[in-house]
């Protein structure tokens, strides 16, 4: 897949843009021990791309029957990363071709805009995009198409012309599911096979050449 022409792009955060996922999962495992649960790769997969509440509310574990928030609201008390994650290799170069080739950019995460804005510090800032849309903007996270569609309305660009970059299966579900025509799974979190699985149109390493992808 080369040189394909978009309308706009939209990508992905903890992933996708920036190598935050290890991250995260340390802070899954430390609140799993607090509560003596077993976490290991199975689990910590439900969560990936996912907001936590929503993992919550509709997937059986060992917090079922709790209260969804009060479980969200013990993980974010907890220490927050003491360190930003880096950028994912070809983010700050894939961000800056888009921008010089005039391609709208949205960012679509489940994050808070709290988080987006910290850890897109490294990669110019939350103002590199043209519209920003997060947890904070939606009721239903990915993999409801919810956030994709929302993105699109906001740049007015047909989502069948836009191309989406995700790293995990239920983005890339959120993305095929909201009618985005290019879904490039990015494998820095699951292999190629279970992105492709989940509908991605191609996938790469990282975003070094995602310019060349959109024929730069």
């Amino acid at each position: 897949m080369t040189g394909v022409r978009v309308a706009a792009l939209l990508l992905d955060l903890d992933g996708t843009l920036v190598d935050s996922e290890p991250l995260h999962r340390a802070r899954y495992r430390t609140w799993f021990a607090h509560r003596g649960w077993a976490y290991d790769d199975a689990v910590a997969a439900r969560f990936t791309g996912r907001r936590a509440d929503d993992v919550f509310r509709s997937v059986d574990g060992p917090w079922s029957g709790e209260n969804p928030d009060a479980l969200l609201a013990e993980i974010v008390a907890l220490e927050p990363h003491r360190r930003l994650p880096e950028p994912v290799a070809g983010a700050v170069v894939a961000i800056a071709w888009a921008r010089a080739a005039g391609i709208p950019l949205a960012l679509v995460t489940s994050a808070t805009t709290r988080w987006a804005a910290r850890a897109l510090e490294p990669l110019g800032g939350i103002d590199a995009f043209d519209t920003t849309v997060t947890r904070d903007d939606i009721e239903l996270g990915k993999p409801d198409p919810a956030c994709y569609a929302l993105a699109c309305d906001r740049l007015a660009v047909d989502a069948a012309a836009a191309l989406a970059c995700e790293d995990a299966p239920d983005g890339v579900r959120s993305a095929s599911g909201a009618g985005v025509g290019t879904v490039v799974g990015v494998t820095t979190s699951f292999t190629a096979r279970q992105l492709t699985d989940a509908g991605a149109t191609s996938t790469v390493p990282d975003l070094t050449t995602l310019p060349s992808l959109l024929g730069g």
